[in-house]
């Protein structure tokens, strides 16, 4: 049996195929996170609000389940902090924004709720636009708001697997299709 020696030659090529596998891997998982488009603070009428945009597209086992009836959830948070130098960061306040997407197969309909209010679809992306987006969301009064403190907002957007039926549960913490989401921190000026 004839062995090639192992060359600088032959290493430089693996190295080179990881690396191009590597890159195809990364913009598969890439494109099936979620980016955020928007994320901006507002003051006004003695509120801070908040706007995001976010843009996603779904791991395909996400949008089976979906089709076969199991309701998906994604929630919004926002934390307000106060900088302080003696100890942890003072948390001012935390909001946070829950939607429930699921298809409702006799009707052919996507449902989406939000609270207690509930509003039908005729398509999936038609659903994700209004669960992915909120405008003028109250984070805090700006009474709360120090004139000489220091503030910065922690912002995240993410699938809550938690919310999945128990039996889904079980495994899906190896299972990187089921983990979207995106987190950003803000300084308030």
């Amino acid at each position: 049996m004839h062995s090639t020696p192992f060359t600088h030659r032959n290493l430089l090529q693996a190295l080179v195929v990881l690396l191009l596998w590597l890159g195809v891997a990364a913009g598969s998982a890439q494109a099936q996170g979620v980016e955020l488009r928007l994320l901006s603070l507002q003051r006004q009428d003695g509120e801070l609000t908040l706007d995001f945009e976010a843009s996603m597209s779904l791991p395909r086992t996400v949008e089976d389940a979906l089709e076969h009836g199991v309701p998906v959830y994604f929630v919004a948070q926002a934390t307000l902090y106060r900088n302080r130098w003696y100890w942890r960061d003072e948390r001012v306040a935390r909001v946070t924004r829950s939607w429930r997407v699921a298809y409702q197969p006799l009707t052919s309909n996507w449902r989406v709720g939000f609270g207690g209010f509930n509003q039908n679809f005729a398509t999936l992306d038609e659903a994700l636009a209004v669960v992915s987006r909120s405008a003028r969301w109250k984070v805090s009064d700006l009474s709360q708001l120090d004139a000489d403190s220091h503030y910065y907002l922690e912002f995240s957007y993410r699938l809550d697997s938690s919310q999945l039926p128990s039996p889904m549960q079980i495994g899906l913490g190896a299972q990187a299709d089921w983990v979207l989401g995106v987190e950003r921190t803000l300084k308030i000026e």
